[in-house]
């Protein structure tokens, strides 16, 4: 195996060197305990969660479950919940907001329990021994009277 000299030679600085800028001056009040300056920045900031209307919840209870018109009280509330939001009293956001969100519980509540006792209801046989019952009673001539 031959050797071989090789002489690495760095190629030339192409780059222009970055301009050179005055010192600026520093206040002495700024000089840390070092003598080096310091800077304190304090970053505060206040994160105020919107309240949440429930406008699309109230509108779903509104077609869909509205026993005693509960769906449509709490579609109120929402659409005035919202007002207040946009006008920005976020406390009178928050009341109407929170009055519909019991509401639409209420309704949701009220619509599932109806939902299963009228599935109760006719698995028993109780609505068809009602129908049969009410119709008996509206023309008691209709059965058995020989006439």
């Amino acid at each position: 195996m031959e050797k071989s000299s090789y002489q690495y030679t760095p190629a030339s600085n192409t780059y222009p060197s970055p301009p050179s800028y005055p010192m600026a001056e520093v206040d002495e009040r700024a000089l840390g305990q070092a003598g080096m300056p310091s800077s304190v920045i304090t970053v505060t900031t206040s994160y105020n969660p919107q309240p949440r209307d429930h406008v699309l919840w109230s509108i779903f209870n509104t077609v869909f479950m509205n026993p005693c018109c509960l769906g449509f009280l709490a579609l109120v509330f929402s659409v005035k919940a919202r007002d207040r939001k946009i006008v920005g009293d976020m406390n009178g956001a928050t009341s109407y907001a929170s009055t519909s969100k019991y509401l639409n519980i209420a309704a949701l509540v009220l619509s599932v329990l109806l939902f299963i006792l009228i599935i109760i209801l006719i698995a028993t046989g109780t609505l068809t021994i009602m129908g049969s019952v009410h119709r008996q009673n509206n023309n008691p001539w209709e059965y058995g009277n020989g006439k």
